[in-house]
């Protein structure tokens, strides 16, 4: 064995999409100091840049790109500058995600399930998609997506967004069979019960709170900052015989 850092990631060009708050903004910080250069990504662009400025501040380097991956166009324009201006990418984590709609999945109206399988499918399809041709030209590379242990077990009034994480799950399969051989591996992370606005419909209501609780047998709600480590396996050389994975970071949860 070498004596090499394997989580190393000196170097490394890294997009983080939904980076501005969350678990996005945990993982973008930690691959940061790391040593990658984060390319900080989310809908709105103030948002993006208080976190780069934030990385900057304390030694890390990033910069902040806006881009809705709801949106063709935008996805498009986020890999001509990535291309444009590094010419590569090394690390491609899919974290942006809508949730808009909380109740019966019979009563799910159109317009919040296309936003969430435009954004949760097609989103992550041609991110991932476009990320693995522009690694392919360089030799390789990572891309970890965000799914949920919603994916696994539906979630309760979480129906088209438990459909749209299961496809993530089995996106994330077909992506890492295919890419295998040319060096782009592809990895999820299914993240249980964590405090961030995203959730907040759920860590907010102490019935919905308390339920959540008898199924997680750590017995708690996970801070964003314990799901960037999984990620950081993931991207790194630590993981090099790794693909086509899905880990749980859920307290427990689905062993239950």
């Amino acid at each position: 064995m070498s004596n090499k850092n394997l989580f190393d990631l000196t170097g490394k060009i890294a997009l983080v999409t939904g980076a501005s708050r969350g678990i996005g903004e945990s993982i973008a910080r930690l691959l940061a100091q790391h040593g990658a250069h984060v390319i900080v990504s989310s809908r709105k662009i103030d948002g993006c840049e208080a976190v780069a400025a934030s990385i900057r501040e304390q030694g890390g380097s990033a910069e902040a790109f806006a881009c809705h991956i709801g949106e063709m166009e935008q996805i498009e324009a986020a890999w001509e500058h990535i291309d444009r201006t590094h010419g590569k990418l090394d690390i491609l984590v899919n974290n942006a995600a809508a949730n808009p709609y909380f109740g019966p999945v019979e009563d799910t109206d159109l317009g919040a399930f296309q936003k969430t399988v435009d954004v949760n499918i097609r989103g992550y399809f041609f991110m991932c998609a476009r990320g693995a041709q522009l690694m392919k030209k360089n030799g390789g590379g990572a891309i970890v997506n965000v799914a949920s242990v919603n994916g696994v077990n539906p979630g309760h009034f979480q129906g088209i967004y438990s459909v749209t994480k299961a496809a993530v799950i089995s996106m994330t399969k077909s992506f890492a069979m295919e890419l295998g051989q040319q060096k782009v591996r592809v990895n999820a992370l299914l993240p249980g019960l964590t405090d961030t606005k995203f959730a907040s419909a759920l860590t907010s209501n102490e019935a919905i709170k308390k339920q959540a609780m008898a199924h997680i047998p750590m017995k708690r709600v996970a801070d964003p900052d314990e799901m960037a480590g999984t990620v950081l396996y993931l991207v790194s050389d630590a993981s090099s015989y790794t693909t086509g994975a899905c880990i749980n970071a859920d307290g427990g949860y689905l062993t239950v």
